[in-house]
């Protein structure tokens, strides 16, 4: 499985996703669309107060990834198999 796939596999766990970025940054929210490089996630709680960004994949610390384990009430880990 590509890094893409297993990203998509990981927008689906939970109901929000944590990503940390080799910036510094850490964002929080949804995944909305996966392309070859890239995906896009939107961050806020509404359209008006939300933002959507690309972020490309060699930007996302690919060992920090979290879900929101609704059944544990915590953010859980996600692991990408580095094939």
């Amino acid at each position: 499985m590509d890094l893409a796939e297993q990203l998509a596999v990981f927008a689906e766990k939970g109901n929000q996703q944590r990503i940390h970025l080799t910036d510094g940054r850490t964002l929080q929210g949804w995944i909305m669309e996966i392309r070859e490089d890239d995906l896009l996630m939107s961050t806020g709680f509404s359209e008006k107060q939300g933002k959507d960004d690309w972020i490309p994949f060699t930007s996302i610390i690919l060992d920090q990834l979290q879900y929101w384990d609704t059944q544990q009430s915590l953010w859980a880990p996600f692991t990408i198999d580095p094939q």
